[in-house]
């Protein structure tokens, strides 16, 4: 009985424990290789490039070498980018680019924010 009255008196719009669902979105959950901030960076700037090299990655994103590498890596891993290892003289030189499959998931994890801002801001 308790509890039934604290449910009473809560204010609409209050704090809720559990999570309401977004009205036409579903529970379909964001690609969680591509939602982090560096890997979202990341595939955004190899969708509008052809191929980018590591240091023009490190500097469009400002961050480090090893940050850089790691989430390179975890995309690379995934299929979602490739990579191509060669030297220029002496100099190692490393280009990403935009795989198919990275393309596709990106379209997707773009698809399912609209989705998501366009359920939040016509509630």
């Amino acid at each position: 009985m308790a509890n039934q009255n604290a449910a009473a008196k809560k204010k609409p719009g209050a704090y809720s424990e559990r999570p309401a669902a977004v009205a036409g979105v579903g529970t379909r959950a964001l690609d969680r290789i591509i939602h982090e901030r560096l890997r979202l960076g990341i595939v955004s700037a190899l969708s509008v490039n052809e191929t980018l090299t590591f240091r023009e990655l490190k500097k469009i994103l400002d961050t480090t070498d090893g940050n850089l590498s790691v989430h390179a890596r975890k995309l690379e891993e995934a299929g979602y980018i490739g990579c191509e290892k060669k030297f220029e003289g002496r100099l190692p030189r490393t280009e990403y680019t935009l795989t198919d499959t990275g393309r596709t998931a990106l379209e997707s994890y773009l698809t399912h924010m609209e989705a998501l801002i366009h359920a939040t801001r016509h509630r």
